[in-house]
């Protein structure tokens, strides 16, 4: 019966809203800072991750920021309705939640350090919301594409979860699962927060407890890039500059 419901919904969603994002984008596109093709193919010495922190504006300037990021880009994943789109999303009803896709050097960069990043820079306590922005499609979420970075977000979660507890917070809800679809976000999304004109607006609200380490850890950054992101102050990711930053040795 629970099958069938949401199946009728699918199909009232798939008749209300006919413009879809679709899996691919059809025509090249360039990251407003990186200048790197939105969906060029990964080389040997790159690894892709969806994170899902709020309102994914503020989200992909966090992360395209870092040192050895080869690209960003905004979408939608974590849920059943195929090609959705920012409309849908936002019903609720599509079970999709609003990421980040992040690519990255391993070489120069290491997931350890991504992550980091992901667990500070929003409260994954929140269950289905994040500040003001209420809805499963602000979720906290974590969608790995290998068993080793499954293995080492899970590790971070349980690391983190006892650095919070100290401070007084929950359960983290972060959802955590493998190999999850990716659907590109509209194009006036991608890097929104760069764009000429756009509405500055982050949801997030760091817990502003220091993440700090787990097993399988191997951060590479200088831990002075981490004094580009300052907690303490509101909105913290909408302050800083969209250029990203150099890793000094």
């Amino acid at each position: 019966m629970i099958k069938k419901i949401n199946d009728y919904i699918t199909t009232i969603i798939n008749k209300l809203y006919s413009k879809k994002s679709t899996i691919e984008i059809k025509k090249k596109v360039l990251h407003t800072i990186l200048k790197n093709d939105l969906s060029a193919e990964l080389k040997d010495n790159e690894e892709e991750i969806l994170f899902g922190c709020g309102c994914f504006w503020g989200a992909e300037k966090g992360f395209w920021r870092l040192p050895g990021i080869i690209s960003t880009a905004v979408g939608y994943s974590g849920g059943e309705t195929e090609n959705p789109s920012y409309r849908e999303v936002c019903t609720g009803l599509t079970g999709h939640t609003e990421v980040v896709r992040v690519i990255w050097n391993h070489n120069e960069i290491d997931l350890s350090d991504l992550l980091k990043l992901f667990w500070e820079c929003h409260d994954p306590t929140q269950g289905n919301r994040q500040g003001n922005d209420c809805g499963s499609q602000y979720r906290s979420s974590i969608y790995t594409t290998s068993k080793n970075q499954l293995d080492k977000a899970k590790a971070s979660k349980e690391s983190y979860q006892k650095e919070l507890k100290k401070y007084g917070f929950g359960e983290i809800t972060t959802e955590i699962t493998n190999k999850n679809k990716f659907y590109f976000a509209e194009e006036y999304h991608q890097q929104y927060l760069a764009k000429p004109g756009s509405r500055p607006y982050c949801s997030a609200m760091p817990t502003k407890v220091k993440f700090k380490t787990f097993k399988g850890a191997n951060f590479k950054l200088n831990e002075t890039i981490w004094s580009h992101y300052n907690w303490d102050i509101s909105h913290c990711i909408l302050r800083g500059r969209n250029t990203p930053i150099k890793n000094i040795p």
